[in-house]
Order: C-alpha cells, then structure tokens, then sequence
C-alpha cells in the first residue's frame, strides 16, 4: 500500500519541447509496483501548456482546479474544474491553462 498526499510528491519541471510554465508530480508509477498505469498531476501555470504530443496509450484527463483548452486531435475543448477529457492512442494532443490548471 502507498499512502501519500500529492502534495507531499515533488513536482518535477516538464521539460518536453513545446512545454511551458507546466511541472508535473507522479504520485503512482511503476516504482511502486503499477506497471499498467501512472497517476500524475500535471500543473500549469496561467499562460502556459504541455507538449503536443501522441504516444500508443490513451490518457484520461480530470481537471481539478483551473481552467483551459484541452486540444485534441485538432479539435479544441474548453475545460474548467471537473471537466474530464479522453485522448485515444496515437492522437496528438496538449493542453493550456486559461488560468492555472492542475489536472489529474
């Protein structure tokens, strides 16, 4: 068992290129024994984006705080706090903060 609260966890700069003003905290990896899955919070600042990106795994997305525009696909969402988002595999995708975000 992992008992933490998340923001006890460290957040860690986003460093992927088109990143901005976004840190990230994983709180559930395969360092703890989760190989099929990752819970992290990724952070941003008002402003400021992830990476586009696309990768073979699907994301789901809970915005718990903050407001922005999820980008999926070429298509655009505006996203505020319990909004949840879904990114199939192999789509490019990003999101920006409106205002700061932070998103499970």
């Amino acid at each position: 068992m992992k008992h933490i609260h998340y923001l006890d966890q460290e957040p860690e700069k986003v460093e992927i290129d088109g990143a901005k003003g976004a840190s990230m905290r994983h709180l559930i990896t395969e360092k703890d024994g989760a190989p099929n899955f990752n819970m992290r919070v990724l952070s941003i600042e008002r402003g400021g984006q992830g990476p586009n990106h696309s990768h073979p795994w699907e994301h789901e997305f809970f915005v718990l705080s903050g407001k922005g525009i999820g980008e999926v696909d070429n298509k655009e969402a505006n996203l505020k706090q319990g909004d949840v988002l879904y990114v199939p595999p192999d789509v490019q995708h990003c999101m920006r903060a409106t205002e700061a975000m932070e998103v499970i």
